[in-house]
């Protein structure tokens, strides 16, 4: 590179560019500067929406009386992107009610849908639904036990449709609706990975009169 091509140094481009900027005129340094605050208001607004929350609207009947149709929801993301920062799959809690993506069902033009159900299989779990009753089996329930009677939540109706018997993987739930005879879940189209979960329900903001946190 000749002596003419040098690249300069960082004191000397900055000095060109407050020169330049210097040079403005004032109208112009206005549109560049409301374009910076545009800018950096997208990609905040995007990072928020990737990891931390987002809104999310109810549609139909499956997780009544618990949710409403077009309830409109905020999704807390936190625990599943710290979980993915630390090399790990997030895992809701039993009870928790969660948002993700589901592919194969009826969603028309759409081939994946985020959906809204509750969680109450556990990975390693297994998970029958027989006699319109669900049974969860775990190391400390050998036996089995009911979840719905776990004080944890309430579903709308006592019984439960289906004949279904499944043991979770390390990476997977079992959801349902909380309207068992009318949700479309884990009895029909298998358990959810957990790279699959959006998040967790955190708020329920709209109607204003039926705000309230989970």
């Amino acid at each position: 590179m000749g002596p003419d091509n040098k690249i300069p140094s960082g004191d000397l481009l900055f000095g060109r560019i407050r020169s330049q900027w210097a040079g403005l005129s004032h109208r112009s340094k206005e549109v560049i500067s409301t374009l910076s605050i545009i800018a950096a208001a997208v990609v905040l607004a995007f990072g928020l929406t990737k990891f931390v929350i987002q809104s999310y609207q109810v549609e139909g009947s499956s997780m009544e009386t618990t949710l409403q149709n077009n309830d409109r929801l905020i999704v807390n993301k936190i625990p599943r992107t710290l979980a993915r920062l630390g090399g790990q799959a997030y895992i809701p809690h039993r009870g928790d009610i969660i948002i993700f993506n589901q592919e194969g069902l009826n969603f028309g033009t759409n081939r994946e849908k985020q959906l809204i159900k509750r969680v109450i299989g556990l990975p390693g779990e297994r998970v029958v639904v027989k006699n319109e009753q669900v049974s969860v089996y775990n190391k400390d329930y050998p036996g089995g036990f009911d979840p719905d009677k776990s004080g944890l939540y309430r579903i709308a109706s006592p019984t439960t449709p289906g004949n279904t018997d499944i043991t979770l993987g390390s990476d997977e739930v079992f959801v349902s609706g909380d309207n068992r005879t009318n949700s479309e879940d884990s009895r029909y189209f298998g358990p959810v990975k957990a790279e699959k979960i959006v998040g967790k329900l955190a708020l329920r903001v709209i109607p204003l009169s039926k705000a309230q946190r989970f």
